[in-house]
């Protein structure tokens, strides 16, 4: 998981006192304070994915875009095109710099027809929305609000069900990667069905006294039930397990959606977005390394940095690695040879010496859902 250390005080999300009063290891992750972890990370990832997981991930960056020329700056500065999203829809998607590299990863919802919430990664907040007023076209306007809004997030099989008795909105019709308002919670609260654990799960978009209100209305219905607060700890171990990069640790300003393995985000045939060019000429050049995702029969998690062999040669970098309790094995990512990125390719690991064998398996490591069990009526919020 990557973090950066500061020097000044800590940012706290309005749930930090909340993560406090039930015990959480906390820590320094890019100048916030927020909870490693509650009770441990196997416990934790167990709970989002056999029953439900409740996190706080509102030092995550919240910005506006809207106006008539909205969808025309976004698509000038995503790689997606905004025009195949429908409203009540998102995409992920990224941004470039001009020579085709990774400014941030983020998710686009499409609130209205003019109207489109965008979730930044923390770390790059600041510089994405000076970014998107710097190409902002014609009658459009970009407006930070992350201040005084929360995001949780409520993820695993029994989520749905969960918050479908809960809540007084949308969430058993609501399709994946769709978005639908919290009408009770405000005129800009929403909940919507995306994730990052692989699983099924949502966020929400609220007031920071709605968010405190229903973080503390899910975890003393649903606890019994299994739900469990989780800190960031798990959280990296469950996307890990869903083949999910980070920015910052799988890819960066350096690195091209196509050397990363989201070609699939990249509208081509749109007229033009900036790094267009830049990924134009890296096709026909051809790649130099792929991102890929291996698995080790026994052996130590795979730590970033540390050299994948082939052949009796370096091919490659870890980037990310984890010890997955589903499958039960260590699972890493990282970016190696293009020839060496095929499902089935015998990798090696060195560690302390030790001598690792490693095999290239096709992303993600873990696909599924646990069955939903059935649940007792619970209570409303409002």
């Amino acid at each position: 998981m990557s973090s950066a250390l500061t020097t000044g005080p800590l940012q706290k999300t309005a749930l930090h006192e909340r993560h406090r009063q039930l015990g959480a290891k906390m820590t320094d992750f890019h100048g916030w304070d927020m909870p490693l972890y509650y009770t441990s990370i196997l416990e934790e990832h167990q709970a989002v994915r056999q029953a439900l997981g409740l996190f706080d991930v509102s030092h995550m960056g919240q910005v506006l875009v809207t106006g008539p020329d909205a969808r025309e700056t976004l698509n000038r500065c995503l790689v997606s095109d905004l025009a195949q999203v429908e409203s009540g829809r998102a995409c992920y998607t990224l941004m470039l710099n001009p020579e085709g590299g990774i400014l941030d990863d983020l998710i686009v919802y499409r609130l209205g027809e003019q109207d489109y919430l965008v979730i930044v990664n923390c770390g790059n907040r600041a510089s994405d929305v000076a970014w998107l007023n710097a190409h902002r076209e014609g009658r459009a306007t970009v407006t930070d609000i992350s201040q005084g809004r929360s995001i949780v997030s409520v993820q695993g099989p029994l989520a749905c069900r969960v918050l479908e008795q809960m809540l007084d909105a949308k969430v058993a019709g609501l399709s994946r990667f769709g978005i639908a308002p919290v009408r009770h919670m405000g005129p800009e609260a929403c909940i919507a069905r995306t994730g990052y654990t692989g699983g099924d799960g949502f966020e929400l978009f609220l007031p920071d006294a709605h968010a405190k209100r229903l973080w503390d209305a899910i975890l003393s219905a649903a606890q019994p039930l299994g739900a469990r607060p989780v800190g960031l700890g798990a959280r990296d171990t469950l996307r890990v397990e869903a083949g999910l990069r980070l920015y910052g640790t799988d890819m960066d300003a350096s690195t091209s959606p196509l050397e990363a393995g989201l070609e699939w985000t990249v509208a081509a045939n749109k007229p033009d977005f900036i790094g267009r060019a830049a990924l134009a000429h890296q096709r026909l050049q051809g790649l130099t390394r792929r991102f890929a995702g291996f698995e080790l029969a026994q052996g130590p998690i795979p730590r970033g940095g540390t050299a994948l062999e082939a052949g009796g040669r370096i091919v490659g970098t870890v980037t990310s690695g984890t010890f997955s309790p589903v499958l039960n094995k260590p699972l890493g990512m990282g970016y190696v040879e293009p020839a060496c990125a095929a499902p089935g390719v015998a990798l090696t690991m060195t560690v302390r010496s030790q001598r690792y064998a490693a095999t290239v398996v096709k992303l993600p490591f873990w696909k599924g859902q646990a069955k939903q069990p059935a649940i007792p009526n619970l209570e409303r919020t409002t």
